[in-house]
């Protein structure tokens, strides 16, 4: 799975302790591996960019990350597990806009 969404750029603290407890959550229930990564280099299109598929406004920045898993049937089977977990609904709101928020699995066709 993964995640394009737009953080009020104040909020970075706040979103990290949030991903550290959500990664450590999706971990727990078979994720091998989860990447976060804050926007450094996310520059505005004139078509489209990263910035306007999540409608980022002044003051925030454009994160994505993912969550690799061992196949598609671990993930899907776990996704839902991950998401009904009690410690996720105690992280709270998430510190960003969720309903900006794109996200999707996808296939791996070249691992270099």
């Amino acid at each position: 799975m993964s995640f394009v969404a737009a953080v009020p750029t104040d909020k970075k603290d706040a979103y990290l302790a949030h991903c550290k407890m959500a990664a450590e959550i999706f971990k727990s229930h078979g994720a091998t591996r989860v990447v976060e990564l804050w926007g450094d280099m996310v520059p505005e299109g004139e078509i489209t960019s990263f910035p306007m598929a999540v409608a980022a406004k002044d003051g925030e920045t454009v994160v994505t990350g993912w969550q690799e898993w061992p196949d598609k049937t671990t993930c899907d089977a776990s996704m839902e597990k991950a998401m009904s977990d009690p410690r996720l609904a105690e992280l709270g709101s998430m510190p960003f806009d969720a309903a900006r928020m794109i996200y999707g699995g996808f296939q791996t066709l070249v691992d270099v």
